[in-house]
């Protein structure tokens, strides 16, 4: 397993002010008409990957980043059809998440962060053979979690009072879903899906890429994560649970899982869970209590 550790204390400790991604501060009118200052919020990031065994690569092909300066994280998941005319099709991901990064570290200090033009950016720099889904996110105080998709890595909002937010999936049929290839007019950003959707502290967003969604449901993933929050578990932690569980239901030939919804629905035959690469990045919202 592999994870990108953004804090190791726990969820609400005191200590966290220096890792934690806040937002810009907003005036607000009381019933009474005067002005007061909404308080920032804070995004706290965790992550896992577990690659899955094959001949040849340790990386897999996924790829992600979490950049808590700006705010932002990133998933992407190279198509392993790749692999078949020997090219590491994990390549392309690893470059387009770099290439992502890079974008969101360098851009305009002054400016937010538009996933959109991010993934314009990253998807023009990436020369290398391969394509992949990707998924970019990013927490504004004025307008939200705004967040860019492409094909079925995705995304679940976890909103504490009980509701539940899943990004939708794009493919082109099952199991085939839209991919950023380069060179390939039909399979460029233009195509992905744009989301701005409110947030509010104690809210937390999983994002991942098909290895994580084909093999548990959301609502799996929502008991799992509610539970280690209200424990007091940090996001790595609850990060590396769920990709966990997700490994376990992959691994297992007789779960019912959502690969096997989708596979019988398709009029194909599968039994029990997919073995993939799964990457999980979890993300707390929280008020920062300045």
């Amino acid at each position: 397993m592999y994870g990108h550790v953004l804090e190791t204390s726990g969820f609400l400790s005191n200590d966290m002010a220096a890792l934690t991604m806040k937002g810009e501060e907003q005036n607000t009118t009381t019933d009474h008409g005067t002005s007061s200052k909404k308080r920032k919020l804070t995004m706290i990031s965790g992550s896992s990957y577990i690659p899955m065994e094959k001949l040849g690569t340790l990386q897999g092909d996924d790829a992600h980043f979490i950049c808590a300066e700006k705010k932002t994280v990133g998933v992407a998941d190279g198509v392993g059809g790749w692999s078949k005319h020997g090219i590491d099709a994990g390549e392309y991901a690893r470059q387009l998440m770099s290439n992502a990064e890079c974008a969101v570290v360098n851009g305009d200090p002054e400016s937010k962060v538009d996933p959109t033009k991010v993934l314009d950016a990253a998807y023009s720099k990436t020369k290398v053979k391969g394509s992949s889904t990707a998924c970019i996110l990013t927490l504004d105080q004025d307008e939200g979690l705004t967040t860019v998709n492409m094909g079925d890595s995705g995304f679940l909002v976890i909103r504490k009072g009980g509701d539940v937010y899943k990004s939708a999936i794009q493919q082109y049929s099952f199991n085939y879903p839209y991919q950023l290839q380069d060179n390939d007019r039909s399979r460029t950003p233009s195509g992905a899906q744009v989301t701005t959707l409110p947030v509010e502290a104690g809210d937390v967003i999983v994002a991942g890429t098909d290895g994580l969604f084909d093999n548990l449901y959301p609502r799996q993933i929502e008991e799992l994560v509610r539970t280690m929050i209200e424990g007091g578990s940090d996001p790595q932690d609850v990060a590396w649970a769920v990709a966990g569980q997700a490994y376990c239901a992959s691994m297992d030939r007789e779960a019912f899982t959502p690969f096997t919804e989708g596979s019988l629905e398709a009029g194909k035959s599968s039994v029990g869970g997919k073995e993939d690469d799964i990457t999980v990045i979890v993300s707390c919202i929280v008020d920062d209590g300045l």
